[in-house]
């Protein structure tokens, strides 16, 4: 089969249509953004992404990034300039319908999900109907090591009874989220990676108790939130597991893989636009009797910047192109990469344009320190640098150590 080297053209087109769709409706609403998520419901999703909602889906910009007969269709290839373009507004995901941690979920219940669990949630999170979220990081065990996972999923009758806590429960403090995916153990004596189990819990359930929510970096990240949440003695019924016990590390590798590419692709739209904005600054700012762009330092700033940008676009690109030719597990070596790569990447230069910004730079006069927030969490969302780099070394190493030939001589 012939490799795809690039977008096609209908997809060009489509990115067109997304950028005008951007320039004309999203970016002109970001203050408007900012009022609507400060006011007395604070968790409540904003009116304007309501009516910018409705608007994206007439003009077929709406679940672009699910594959196959419930999505747009589009390879992971396609989607990485979608993304990248949205990821330009921190909350433009929302708008299509592209948003973390409901595409994930939504990844999740297309592949995963029964017919009954399709059609009681994921219609509706398709259609934009509700939110859901994502339940596995507790507070009391190191959570980048899934095994450690403390939640218990225990069988009763026709039920299954879930006690635990979690924390960093994204999306849960929203009043549109209706439903959470947690993982927890069901068999803490099986195989290792057999353990976990992910099920579905509607958020009214009785026993679940929200005790607060988090703030990162001083952001409680309304409307969304990532509250600490408590379950105590949570019923469900028993049809409401995903996939079926022990099976959660296979549902999470599912999920993980895209939902890793997809703030990849979003953060490099971060960085070009702090990118973008840095040259506007330099252009217009004088400091000590001259441009700010006459200063060498700031050119070298913004040339390394555009350098950085573009190696982290090629490689994330790499990923997904490699993810649509040989599958999700074969390009686990560039996911993990790119995981590495770009977070930190747009953390430098998103941190290089809030210095040239000054004053403004850290305030909310621009989406920069929103922006560096944002990055500066990736370090650690969807797993840290130190899990990513350990699993791509010890891959590699197994890759190339048998190639070794020093040691076939030996």
């Amino acid at each position: 089969m012939e490799k795809k080297q690039s977008i096609s053209t209908g997809d060009t087109a489509l990115l067109a249509r997304l950028d005008a769709f951007m320039r004309d409706e999203v970016y002109p609403a970001e203050h408007l953004y900012k009022e609507q998520s400060q006011g007395e419901s604070r968790y409540r999703t904003p009116r304007i992404v309501q009516d910018l909602k409705l608007k994206a889906k007439a003009a077929g910009l709406w679940n672009l990034f699910l594959p196959g007969e419930h999505g747009a269709g589009l390879s992971n290839l396609d989607y990485a300039p979608l993304a990248e373009c949205m990821g330009r507004v921190l909350w433009a995901s929302e708008v299509f319908n592209c948003s973390a941690p409901d595409t994930g979920n939504m990844e999740v219940l297309s592949m995963y999900g029964s017919e009954e669990q399709q059609r009681q949630w994921l219609t509706p999170l398709l259609n934009g109907e509700i939110r859901s979220s994502f339940s596995m990081t507790e507070p009391e065990v190191a959570s980048s090591d899934a095994t450690n996972i403390r939640c218990e999923i225990r069988r009763d009758g026709d039920h299954y009874v879930i006690n635990g806590r979690k924390w960093f429960t994204s999306g849960a403090m929203n009043e549109d989220c209706k439903i959470l995916i947690v993982m927890g153990k069901t068999d803490p004596d099986a195989e290792v990676h057999k353990q976990q189990s992910m099920i579905l819990v509607p958020k009214d359930t009785p026993g679940i108790r929200i005790v607060r929510d988090l703030t990162v970096f001083g952001y409680d990240d309304a409307p969304v939130g990532h509250p600490e949440i408590i379950y105590d003695n949570v019923r469900v019924p028993a049809s409401n597991l995903i996939l079926g016990e022990g099976r959660g590390f296979e549902v999470a590798q599912g999920r993980l893989g895209p939902g890793r590419i997809h703030h990849c692709m979003r953060l490099i739209g971060c960085a070009q636009r702090a990118l973008e904005m840095m040259c506007q600054r330099a252009s217009s700012r004088f400091a000590f009797g001259q441009l700010l762009a006459d200063h060498g330092s700031v050119r070298e700033d913004i040339g390394r910047s555009f350098t950085e940008i573009e190696q982290a676009r090629l490689l994330t690109l790499r990923a997904a192109e490699k993810m649509d030719q040989e599958g999700n597990k074969e390009a686990r070596d560039l996911i993990a990469a790119a995981k590495i790569a770009v977070p930190n990447m747009a953390c430098t230069v998103i941190d290089r344009a809030i210095q040239i910004h000054g004053g403004m730079g850290v305030t909310q006069d621009t989406f920069l320190a929103e922006a560096y927030v944002y990055a500066r969490f990736m370090r650690m969302g969807d797993g840290p640098d130190q899990v990513h780099l350990n699993q791509l070394g010890r891959t590699l190493l197994k890759r190339y150590s048998a190639r070794n030939p020093a040691r076939e001589r030996s």
